[in-house]
């Protein structure tokens, strides 16, 4: 995959027997979502294996979709993230105390246990512990199921036949179901608030009818619950991973957070683009999630389509044009980052995301960009302090981690064996 970086930097390409248009150049990537984000819409490829919802956040119309990102605002900006931290610290705590020293996890599994008791538990507030429990996990089966679905070639054709996807569709179905129960009961009980869930159901037009029928605030609630959980398991997969692989990288971590350093700061992180250059990112818990992220950016690989015939840089392109790029090749450029291949946190203290190309973009940019970003920092920080505090994690002699690129970047099978400290 790497040799898409050679070369022109616009190139033919051909998936699944659409056509469509490779893009590496990360100026011309940033206009497709920020300068002239206007003229693209969603593209055809990948489409199919990653949405779940329609309506809402995820609707072609931008209108729609901008009303219902400042549906999901309140809940995962940076302030109100803060509240979420000691609920995040007592549910990663409940699981990690559970693994038993010299026992082997499967840490991507794990992961998606936790980041999903993580998101309902506070997201989703409200509910009775047991239906929280129910919740969390119908969703992590379900996450765990779109983590390993392949976007796109043979793999894809054959996840899509009704046998193998079977156990996909029975997690998706499961999932609504007690949705669907949490919904009746909000809708029977004027008085009782359940987080986003009653944020959804509340929204209405000036008129005071209900915008969203009760099956899209479930379809609407399923794709939120997925895409907050899918890319944050799999980032902390690789987190663990890379902390095995470099353990001279525990100690300053374990004590920038220890003294609750690391935290994220959406201001911050605004203030850190604007720096000159060679001013980079101070903190050593912000500086190994970077690097996780640069090197395994969980959503790899987009598209968008040509909503009308443009200029790409010298480029025309005919309306209906599927625009392909990689936020995994953007990363591993050499002309941006030497040594590209090397897990190096301390790269970002001269190096910084930029403002004027996409050559860093784990969360998206643009008014497309990830919502949920607060929200996956400060739960990665929480969980790799939580894990880091309690276990030093290897993984086998000779085991070998492969990374596998399917609806998100995971690793195909990461089994590590806890120590207490």
């Amino acid at each position: 995959m790497e040799s898409l970086l050679r070369g022109r930097a616009l190139r033919p390409l051909t998936v699944d027997g659409v056509d469509a248009v490779f893009v590496r150049d990360p100026v011309l990537v940033r206009d497709i979502l920020v300068g002239e984000s206007k003229n693209y819409g969603k593209g055809e490829l990948f489409r199919k294996a990653r949405n779940l919802s329609r309506v809402g956040m995820l609707s072609e119309d931008e209108t729609m979709h901008r009303h219902y990102r400042r549906l999901a605002n309140p809940y995962v900006r940076s302030a109100k993230v803060e509240e979420y931290v000691p609920d995040m610290h007592g549910i990663a705590h409940r699981f990690v105390s559970s693994w038993r020293d010299g026992e082997t996890v499967d840490i991507q599994s794990e992961m998606c246990r936790i980041t999903c008791a993580i998101v309902v538990g506070t997201i989703i507030t409200g509910l009775p512990p047991g239906t929280t429990d129910t919740v969390s996990e119908r969703l992590s089966r379900l996450a765990w199921e779109m983590i390993r679905k392949p976007l796109y070639g043979k793999a894809a054709a054959r996840a899509a036949r009704p046998g193998a996807a079977k156990r996909l569709s029975r997690a998706r179905a499961e999932l609504r179901d007690i949705l669907d129960v949490c919904i009746a009961d909000l809708l029977n009980s004027p008085g009782t608030t359940a987080g986003y869930l009653s944020e959804l159901l509340a929204d209405s037009d000036g008129q005071g009818n209900r915008l969203l029928t009760a099956e899209q605030v479930c379809e609407e609630a399923v794709m939120m619950l997925t895409a907050a959980t899918v890319t944050t398991a799999s980032v902390m997969s690789w987190a663990l991973y890379a902390l095995s692989e470099n353990p001279s990288m525990e100690e300053p971590l374990r004590k920038e957070l220890a003294r609750g350093g690391g935290g994220f700061d959406a201001q911050e992180q605004e203030q850190e683009r604007e720096q000159e250059p060679g001013q980079g990112s101070s903190g050593y818990t912000r500086r190994f999630l970077m690097e996780v992220l640069r090197l395994y950016p969980p959503v790899w690989i987009s598209c968008r389509k040509a909503l009308t015939d443009v200029m790409l840089g010298d480029h025309p392109l005919p309306a209906g044009t599927n625009v392909v790029f990689s936020s995994y090749l953007l990363h591993r450029d050499p002309e941006r980052y030497p040594d590209p291949g090397r897990f190096d946190p301390d790269r970002w203290l001269s190096l910084r995301p930029g403002q004027a190309d996409a050559s860093y973009i784990p969360f998206g940019i643009g008014s497309k960009g990830c919502v949920g970003e607060p929200f996956a920092w400060r739960q990665l920080e929480v969980i790799l302090d939580v894990v880091t505090r309690e276990w030093t994690l290897n993984t086998g002699p000779g085991h070998r981690v492969r990374t596998a690129p399917e609806t998100t970047l995971h690793p195909r099978r990461l089994l590590m064996t806890p120590r207490p400290r």
